[in-house]
């Protein structure tokens, strides 16, 4: 009787501390969702930021060249180009 009796309480034993084993892994596994979701927001603003900033690198492009910049003329004169183009066809879509 005795054999079983240790048998038993070292399957109790051993499954207490799976058990034990199971809740912190559950816990960690929790702890690591919240993590992911912290990196994806903070991703997020990454990514907006980056295009904030090549926004405004692109502005200050344009803007530098229409102060007399040699460097990125070209760019200029076809986003203005552009942009005339769209008033015209504003100006027309109105006068119809």
């Amino acid at each position: 009787m005795s054999s079983i009796s240790e048998v038993v309480d070292s399957l109790e034993n051993r499954i207490s501390k799976l058990l034990h084993r199971h809740e912190k892994l559950k816990q960690a596994k929790t702890d690591l969702e919240k993590q992911i979701l912290v990196l994806r927001s903070q991703q997020d603003e990454s990514h907006s930021e980056i295009e904030n900033l090549r926004a405004k690198c692109e502005s200050l492009k344009i803007a530098n060249s229409m102060l007399g910049s040699d460097q990125h003329k070209r760019e200029t004169k076809l986003k203005i180009n552009a942009l005339v183009r769209e008033i015209d066809s504003c100006i027309s879509q109105l006068s119809e």
